[in-house]
Order: C-alpha cells, then structure tokens, then sequence
C-alpha cells in the first residue's frame, strides 16, 4: 500500500468530517481484518487511543489491547487506560506490570541515549513475550501518523512496536497513518474518547525516564511523577492546560543546600519547563502568571517530600531542545 495520503481524503476539520472517516475506516478495517484478531499496543496516547477506538468499533472484542506499565507513566496514567478501554469501551486488554524488570535494568545508567534504548528494547521484549501468548493473532495495529511517515519514512519507534522478533509475522493495520494530528484529535472526540485523553499533551517514549536526568532511582522519580502531577493540577485549574503545547517538571540527579526547621539540609530541586510549540522543532519559553508560579511552587514544597527547591526553565528552542535529555 503506497505511503502517500489519498487526494480524495479531505482535511478532517469537523465533526461531519470525522463521522465520514470513522465510517470508511471502520467498513476497511472489517474488510481488511474479516473474523481475525490484532493485536494492539496500548500506551494510553491521543495516537495509539484512537487507534484502539477504531478497532473497537469495527471488531469488538477481536482487538486485544496490551498495555505495558514500564514505571515510567505519569501519575494515575495506567488506571486511566485501564478505565477507559476496558471499564467504559469493553475492550479486551492486557495489563502488564513491568515497574521492576524495567527499573532493574535502568539501576545506574546514567547515559541518555543507553536509556533509552533500555526502554526500547525492554518494551520490545515484554510485548513480544505476550504476543507469543496468543497463537490465533494475524494482525498488528498500530498508531502511525502521517507526519511520522513524512518524517522517518517509516514507524515511529517511540510509541510503536517495531523490531519484534522475526518469529513474530504480523500483517500491519494502520487505521489512522494518513491523518495530521489535529485530525486525529477529531477523531477521537467524535468516537466519543473524553477531551483529556484526545488533547493529551505530547509525551516521550521512554516517558519519565527522560525527566529524571541522570541514572534513575526509585525516589526521585517518584519526585517527578508527583511534582509533575501537582503542576498539570494547578495548570488545569488555572485554564493554562489550554494555553502551553507542553508542560513537565523535571528532577536532575543534583542536591543542593536548604533549611528546614533551622536545620541545614541536602534534597533535590524540581525544575518546571512549559512550552508552546507546533511542530517541536522550534518552541518558546512563555510567562506563567507568577500567582500560579507561586502556587505551584508552595506546593511541590509542602507535598514532595525530598524537594527543597522550585526552578523555572525559560531557555528557547533553540538553543535548548524540549527535553533535558
């Protein structure tokens, strides 16, 4: 099947239009698929979601969902999938805790790139074993996007299951490959996913790992998962969610020197990063209210045990990229 988008697929802008393309996608995904069963990766992002949706739709409880908790996901992030698919949506989904083989093989990797070929691999593996679990599987699905073959020429591997074992022979289903993001979010709200899953904020593939810079260890991560919660909090609350592309927090592998009950001590610091970009290769640093920079700061303080110190980072891309790591 070529890779270029269809002429005759207009740009999905509206309802009507996502109603139109849910209706063929779901007519060639019962054509394509028949009485068979695919197997999906499901990370719970705006991609693989609609994705999983479709499928839903066309063939009901022939999807089977594996979703892989690495120890790497946002707070409450894997109950949300596993509420949403297979609590409301009925879908058939795997839950794979995987929090320790993950985080035993990152103990004392400090190299980023070494990271996050962990994670690659490791995710690799743990759905590879599951996969091997089913013997009537012929197909794949995955959540590539147009831009991702414009980019790569090819599937993205930070969300998507590529690499598997050659033992492993899948026909791919691509639902969603010739569609722009925005597309993809009005797809996903006319299929009836809630706003906070559709407008999910871009997330790395190796999810916190990146975040918490330097090798990972249990304790700080859980200081960014809960000093990132406490920021998308009080950033929803404000209405800011709606005006930032992207914001996280951050933990470096750093202390420095603070007080606390006249005493002086050594925890870690919590930097905060929110950006505005379209399509990640240039981003701005923009204001936050210092009321709400305020609020947010007390917080991360009083909550987080083991933070002694709140940090904003206002650096551009360029010279800075989105990430730390």
């Amino acid at each position: 099947m070529s890779d270029v988008r269809p002429e005759s697929l207009k740009r999905i802008t509206n309802q009507e239009l996502a109603n139109k393309f849910i209706d063929d996608a779901v007519k060639e995904l019962k054509e394509q698929i028949k009485d068979d069963k695919v197997l999906l990766a499901l990370s719970g992002g705006v991609d693989s979601s609609v994705t999983a949706a479709l499928l839903i739709k066309a063939i009901g409880k022939n999807l089977i969902c594996v979703h892989v908790n690495h120890g790497l996901l946002r707070k409450n992030e894997s109950e949300g999938v596993i509420n949403t698919f297979k609590n409301e949506l009925g879908a058939t989904l795997i839950y794979v805790d995987a929090v320790d083989r993950f985080l035993d093989k990152l103990k004392g990797v400090a190299d980023p790139e070494q990271k996050r070929k962990i994670i690659g691999k490791e995710f690799i593996d743990v759905f590879a074993e599951e996969a091997k679990k089913h013997n009537d599987i012929k197909f794949l699905a995955q959540g590539t996007i147009y831009p991702d073959i414009l980019e790569s020429k090819g599937i993205k591997s930070h969300h998507n299951v590529g690499g598997l074992p050659e033992d492993l022979k899948f026909e791919l289903v691509e639902p969603v490959k010739f569609l722009y993001k925005d597309e993809v979010r009005q797809v996903g709200l006319a299929l009836g996913l809630k706003e906070s899953m559709v407008f999910r904020q871009p997330f790395p593939g190796p999810g916190l790992g990146v975040r918490c810079v330097g090798a990972i260890t249990r304790d700080r991560l859980e200081l960014v998962r809960e000093s990132d919660a406490i920021l998308r909090e009080e950033f929803a609350k404000s209405g800011l969610d709606k005006k930032f592309w992207q914001y996280f927090t951050i933990v470096p592998d750093y202390k420095s020197v603070g007080i606390e009950d006249n005493k002086r001590n050594e925890k870690y610091f919590v930097v905060i990063r929110a950006v505005n970009s379209v399509d990640a290769t240039t981003a701005t640093a923009d204001e936050i209210p210092y009321n709400i920079l305020t609020k947010i700061r007390d917080r991360i303080l009083k909550e987080v045990k083991g933070v002694n110190r709140v940090l904003v980072d206002i650096t551009p891309k360029p010279t800075g990229t989105i990430e730390w790591e």
